[in-house]
């Protein structure tokens, strides 16, 4: 993250206006909520086969 906040030195390149780096780091935010979601995603399945294994198991021995 400082790479962002570090201004390019020893170029001709405009300044990012305001606007821009806020849709940068907007874009930035959103990849990674959606890395968590799924990652929260693929975790809540798992959890779900497990239980829905143990209670499974539970009726059969009932």
């Amino acid at each position: 993250m400082s790479e962002e906040t570090v201004p390019q030195q020893g170029g001709t390149r405009q300044p990012k206006g305001l606007l821009q780096q806020m849709e940068e780091l907007m874009a930035a935010l959103n990849a990674d909520l959606s890395a968590l979601d799924a990652d929260l995603q693929a975790a809540g399945d798992a959890e779900r086969g497990v239980v829905e294994e143990g209670q499974a198991g539970q009726g059969r021995a009932g």
